[in-house]
């Protein structure tokens, strides 16, 4: 059964499946923004009961979170376009570094930043073009094939890169507006100030991308297959969907984000890192999971992945403003990941019972 009208399209009254669809997005955000507001709340109070000693709750840990999770979320909204799908991709985080290598070499062979920029969303976009062709045209399982392309993009980057698997732009290549993206203090201030903190742009940027996304899958054709070929891909390609196309315009178009996502990495580390997006792939699929995208597919949204990023940047600042050791910042979100996981899992038994 399609979970995104696209079956019963001729079957309804528009106004009734509107009113449904609505129904069912407003339940499926719910869990996300509890689950964020909990986790806000827990080290909110866990801080003033140790005097405010971590400075938690102020606006300077609002900053650093948001800043902190500018790559993650650009990624994730790749991410959540293929989850919904019904796909899954293991080498993100090694295509990430592998674009910001991309743009570091570039900024070395005399380029400026703009297309150094444009070559890193250019390597992006083709990982992922090189995913979709050998999962839809070949027909192979997605998480062994992300899975060794995951490696082979890491061999890449590490060829481009040479040194120690890093490549460092000439000094005064990565201009100051590119750095502001993720300065915890920008200036100068924002028109957002004093009505919310004053963000690095790359969280504005991160806002834009978010509602072209949703623009994307909920007022596009386009949108609409990529919910009907994650709910059921047999009836999709009954329904004259073209499920390859698809996918590779899917992976394409993640990929794009995921190249923008390395040019962060430029902006923050100031150099390309091949090793850099090592374990990210696990922070971006926890991510959409986690704000409620469905590993079965065909269930997923822009705002619930946004919240799944909160929540995992706020327990990262969480957890070094209360001085809790790594470890256990990894039980913490390892328990989000399984619950999230849990209620799917709930929600799918709840759907085939009805």
């Amino acid at each position: 059964m399609i979970d995104n009208d696209f079956a019963t399209a001729k079957a309804e009254p528009l106004p009734e499946r509107q009113w449904m669809a609505w129904t069912r997005q407003a339940a499926n955000l719910a869990g996300p923004l509890f689950a964020l507001l909990v986790v806000i709340g827990f080290f909110s109070i866990a801080d003033l009961l140790q005097g405010g000693a971590g400075n938690f709750n102020s606006s300077g840990s609002a900053r650093l979170i948001g800043v902190q999770s500018i790559k993650i979320a650009i990624a994730a909204l790749g991410m959540t376009l293929i989850i919904i799908s019904g796909g899954i991709d293991l080498s993100v985080g090694t295509a990430v570094a592998l674009s910001g290598c991309v743009a570091a070499a570039a900024l070395n062979s005399g380029l400026s930043m703009m297309p150094a920029i444009g070559c890193a969303i250019l390597c992006g976009a083709a990982c992922g073009l090189l995913n979709g062709v050998l999962i839809s045209v070949l027909r192979l399982v997605p998480f062994i094939i992300t899975l060794g392309t995951m490696t082979i993009f890491l061999g890449i980057g590490k060829s481009i890169a040479e040194d120690g698997g890093t490549i460092r732009p000439p000094d005064g290549s990565v201009p100051g507006w590119l750095e502001a993206m993720v300065t915890q203090f920008p200036e100068p201030m924002w028109i957002a100030w004093p009505l919310a903190p004053n963000f690095g742009w790359g969280v504005w940027l991160v806002i834009a991308l978010s509602l072209a996304v949703v623009a994307i899958l909920y007022r596009t054709i386009f949108g609409r297959y990529v919910f009907a070929i994650g709910s059921s891909e047999p009836t999709a390609r009954l329904c004259g969907v073209p499920v390859v196309k698809m996918k590779l315009a899917i992976y394409t178009m993640a990929g794009a984000l995921v190249g923008l996502a390395g040019v962060v990495d430029l902006a923050r580390l100031g150099k390309g890192d091949a090793s850099a997006g090592m374990g990210l792939e696990l922070q971006v699929i926890a991510a959409v999971v986690i704000g409620g995208g469905s590993l079965a597919g065909g269930r997923g949204s822009v705002l619930g992945t946004l919240c799944g990023v909160l929540i995992i940047g706020v327990i990262s600042q969480g957890s070094t403003a209360l001085g809790l050791e790594n470890q256990i910042e990894d039980i913490l979100l390892g328990i989000i990941i399984i619950a999230a996981v849990f209620v799917d899992a709930l929600r799918q038994r709840h759907a085939v019972s009805a």
